[in-house]
């Protein structure tokens, strides 16, 4: 990519997309030592209510007017266990119609690259751990998840097809669980870390003595700050090909903490002094998720955000952003 190259990042305002969107307008200092170079100032972005991305005459439309030459599939929905156990039919229906349009579309309108980014929820639930990209299908997947799974490893599927049929240069890529700025706070429909602080958050300022935690508490999960996925992401599409990171590559941090663990950092870094209280009425989920992200470290990246330093940025970040934070 050059600084004046045609960039579309499909989902710019959700969690992966706006950090990409940071990633590609910063220029990186430590561009020379595994970290994307960034500093491009052609980027094109489409809001839903201007674009809708099921729609595949609007997708072709905006394609052939926009002409991007590379392509971030940043877009999804998605959200934690209850959302994905609960809109199942949603999340296969819109993240296939999502997928397929984009890939469709950038192969219709000669796209020199793209990069689909799915999630590790596509491995079997009792994969072997770490997880390696040659444990795909390799067993039944999680049931919470498994509409949303399913979409993420037809895109991987799809991406593969059109580089084999068509000699395109469409790579995916796998992140591990992610958290950051500009995350879902939502109680209902969030991931487990974002809930987790508006919980202990509101239960700070309420003066409550406890806060429920879904789960046992005692399965294991890795997580990635969203800048570091975006940075990854970008040093993908810059210095490497499909032929080069295979059908596709995991992005992970390397680390994996229990939740319960997680949950009481959380409480350390929000300041609540109260109890933690485990409902193992509700899914625990996976037993544990770490990716094997040994393909990517060869291809000279890592992760550079410690997982409690993320926290506190993404603490910082709700007080500033999220309307009932006070």
């Amino acid at each position: 990519m050059k600084p004046d190259s045609r960039i579309y990042v499909a989902g710019h305002r959700g969690l992966v997309g706006s950090a990409i969107m940071r990633r590609l307008a910063s220029p990186s200092s430590l561009a020379g030592e595994g970290r994307g170079e960034g500093g491009y100032n052609h980027i094109l972005t489409r809001a839903h209510s201007e674009l809708d991305l099921t729609d595949q005459r609007a997708v072709n439309e905006f394609f052939e007017k926009e002409k991007p030459e590379y392509v971030f599939v940043a877009a999804a929905k998605v959200g934690g266990i209850y959302a994905n156990n609960t809109y199942r039919a949603d999340f296969i229906y819109q993240n296939l119609m999502i997928e397929s349009n984009l890939i469709q579309a950038s192969y219709r309108h000669g796209v020199k690259k793209l990069l689909f980014l799915g999630s590790s929820c596509i491995y079997p639930k009792l994969a072997p751990q770490p997880m390696k990209e040659e444990h795909l299908l390799t067993g039944l997947l999680e049931p919470t998840n498994e509409p949303y799974a399913i979409a993420k490893i037809a895109g991987i599927k799809m991406c593969g097809a059109y580089n084999r049929q068509y000699g395109t240069n469409f790579m995916s890529a796998m992140p591990t669980n992610l958290y950051g700025p500009g995350d879902n706070y939502d109680l209902k429909n969030s991931h487990v870390l974002p809930a987790l602080i508006r919980k202990m958050h509101e239960a700070k300022v309420q003066g409550a003595k406890e806060v429920v935690v879904w789960g046992s508490g005692a399965p294991k999960r890795e997580f990635l700050y969203s800048d570091d996925l975006a940075d990854a992401s970008v040093f993908l599409m810059e210095r490497y090909n499909a032929s080069d990171v295979g059908e596709f590559v995991n992005i992970g941090a390397g680390k994996e903490i229990t939740i319960r663990e997680a949950a009481e950092l959380i409480a350390e870094v929000v300041g609540f002094p109260g109890k933690l209280v485990f409902d193992l009425s509700q899914p625990d989920g996976m037993p544990r998720k770490l990716l094997d992200s040994s393909r990517l470290q060869a291809l000279g990246w890592r992760a550079k955000t410690g997982f409690r330093e993320g926290l506190a940025m993404a603490y910082t970040d709700y007080l500033k952003n999220f309307p009932t934070a006070t």
